[in-house]
């Protein structure tokens, strides 16, 4: 059995950011950083909107900087998942994958969320090389050239707006002949002239070699294949939030992301905090999930000082 005085789980901006924070405050955090290091940003090329780096960055160089800041100040960095946890009483506890049992009064959620992919060949293979989970985070790399945008929800309908200020053209491909965005999101779609709706249409292949060049898509009702030329390809069908291991813990919307109670990341358990895009379902940016990772650090230590921890 370990007792650590501050438990964060997860890495990417907001794990950092609150690991920062905590341990500048002389929390001596431990944290764990799940199955990717850095999170979503491991898989991102190039990051321009974030204040404090003119030039831009690439995303697991950012991470990294992070990671080395947070270690500058003494935070314990474990590359390792919590597999288990167990919110009863003041003190909580939670597992390590290689068995570890570690207690904590205050425990800080940063595990993210991950974005959904279709799993069609060379999707995959060119992610950072065209194919892209984030149309606000890489469009601007695709200005005025033609991109091809897959969804029909609310998250789709968004981003292919967004591309439309920027690109040339932009493809929208829908598996069905209607979309599930809201009315209003469906309107501004419909009154994009440069946004080209494919309806009952679905991408079979990303196609190139080493960036991406097209896509190969099937209409579902007249079953007729046919190839997009595209330079870019962004999947907008949602993101699922890594926060399985809290189910019956903590209170999770209908999509699985945490509730926190209004301007802070308290949890409806007591010395659990939630932070970045576990939480998160509305920004999903970097930034915000580091203010959100700061937030959490400092309630954590507000809390333990209340609790003459």
């Amino acid at each position: 059995m370990e007792k650590v005085k501050c438990l964060i789980i997860g890495s990417g901006p907001a794990g950092y950011a609150a690991a920062i924070y905590a341990a500048r405050a002389g929390l001596n955090p431990v944290l764990y950083t799940g199955p990717q290091q850095g999170g979503q940003l491991m898989i991102t090329n190039e990051v321009d909107n974030y204040p404090g780096y003119p030039e831009g960055r690439n995303g697991p160089e950012m991470m990294d900087d992070f990671r080395r800041q947070a270690l500058r100040f003494d935070t314990v960095i474990r590359q390792e998942m919590i597999t288990k946890v167990d919110f009863t009483g003041p003190v909580h506890k939670v597992w390590s994958e290689s068995g570890q049992e570690i207690e904590s009064p205050a425990i800080i959620i940063a595990t993210g969320a991950s974005a959904k992919w279709l799993g069609i060949p060379g999707e995959e293979r060119l992610q950072n090389r065209g194919v892209s989970a984030c149309a606000v985070c890489d469009g601007f790399f695709f200005r005025k050239k033609e991109v091809v945008i897959v969804g029909g929800g609310d998250t789709a309908a968004e981003e292919s707006t967004y591309l439309a200020k920027i690109c040339s053209k932009v493809h929208l491909l829908v598996r069905r002949d209607e979309m599930r965005a809201s009315k209003i999101m469906q309107q501004r779609v419909m009154n994009t002239p440069n946004l080209i709706v494919h309806w009952n249409t679905e991408a079979e292949e990303v196609l190139g070699e080493e960036e991406v060049t097209g896509v190969r898509i099937i209409n579902n009702v007249t079953k007729e294949v046919s190839e997009l030329p595209t330079s870019a390809f962004f999947v907008a069908i949602g993101h699922k939030p890594n926060t399985d291991i809290f189910k019956g813990w903590l209170d999770l919307d209908e999509s699985g992301y945490i509730h926190t109670k209004p301007g802070t990341t308290f949890t409806n358990i007591e010395g659990v905090f939630a932070s970045g895009d576990a939480q998160d379902k509305v920004y999903r940016q970097a930034i915000t999930a580091a203010g959100t990772g700061c937030m959490a650090a400092l309630d954590a230590e507000r809390y333990l000082v209340e609790q003459g921890l």
